[in-house]
């Protein structure tokens, strides 16, 4: 488990992260969301130690973190790094020996990644001459190759077609699946939600919202209800205590003073012989990161 407590990060004088606390778990993937400038990368450059914090700490298991444990991370930052003249797998096969493997280890390692990030085709190909998503599967490679205990990627999916958004996403659940941390940032909202166990929301330097993603959406659902009638709904708009929100007709998301109202609406959805479906809506995690940012 990555566990950080109290880091700040001031630049210039300006506050960056203030209190920033939370928890990787192994076995888990974690995403991690902000608006621009919010502090991700340089929370993530901390935890690498590419950038010192202020105060607090960073620790695995317990351990406060050192050069060593940071051997451990594969770490991909936004800015694609690899060298653009050199061919792909020579590349991987000379990253993965700059991190300790042997050459043979190295070359499989290598085979692997490029064979399940879709890359077969190219694997002689310099990387300059590679398509920008493909480019962005090499940098993906790169992070993975030496075969690391702990991820930590910065907007992994940037640049990626659906396909090869799955393709990748298929590849990370793998390393979760084997105990290892998974943490990384997207500004992708439908894919955090599809794909991550918990979620981190930061917003102007703090931690505003953090946990398991279904107990965030429960905790944020509210009384907000969905009516699908038989015919047209719009009798909603005349109880008491509830708030219409969306209508189309026979479709209807309302708001209710407390469970009472709710309950009221359904009554008179069976009584009117207008209810096809009625149930409690959970906020998707747009909206709760528009909530909790505001």
């Amino acid at each position: 488990m990555i566990e950080l407590r109290g880091i700040e990060k001031h630049f210039g004088g300006r506050p960056v992260l203030e209190d920033v606390g939370f928890r990787v778990h192994g076995g888990r993937m974690t995403g991690f969301i902000g608006g621009n400038g919010a502090g991700k990368t340089t929370t993530m450059r901390i935890i690498l130690g590419v950038l010192a914090a202020d105060a607090g700490t960073v620790e695995i298991d317990g351990t406060p973190i050192d050069a060593g444990a940071r051997r451990r991370f594969g770490y991909m930052p936004e800015e694609r790094g690899l060298y653009p003249k050199m061919p792909l797998t020579e590349q991987l096969v000379y990253l993965a020996r700059l991190h300790g493997l042997d050459a043979a280890r190295a070359r499989r390692s290598t085979d692997d990644l490029v064979d399940r990030l879709g890359l077969g085709e190219r694997r002689d190909e310099l990387v300059e001459k590679l398509s920008l998503g493909n480019q962005q599967r090499a940098q993906i490679a790169a992070a993975l190759v030496h075969q690391p205990e702990m991820l930590v990627l910065d907007e992994p999916f940037s640049g990626l077609d659906p396909m090869a958004v799955e393709v990748v996403l298929g590849v990370l659940r793998d390393y979760a699946h084997a105990g290892s941390p998974v943490l990384f940032s997207s500004h992708q909202l439908d894919i955090v939600e599809r794909l991550c166990d918990d979620v981190i929301i930061i917003a102007q330097g703090r931690i505003r919202a953090a946990g398991d993603r279904e107990k965030l959406r429960e905790s944020h659902s509210g009384l907000r209800y969905e009516l699908t009638g038989t015919s047209d709904t719009g009798w909603l708009r005349g109880v008491p205590g509830i708030r219409v929100v969306e209508f189309d007709g026979d479709f209807a998301v309302f708001d209710a003073d407390d469970g009472a109202a709710a309950q009221a609406v359904l009554r008179r959805a069976v009584e009117l012989g207008d209810v096809s479906g009625f149930t409690r809506r959970r906020p998707s995690l747009a909206e709760i990161f528009k909530e909790v940012v505001q």
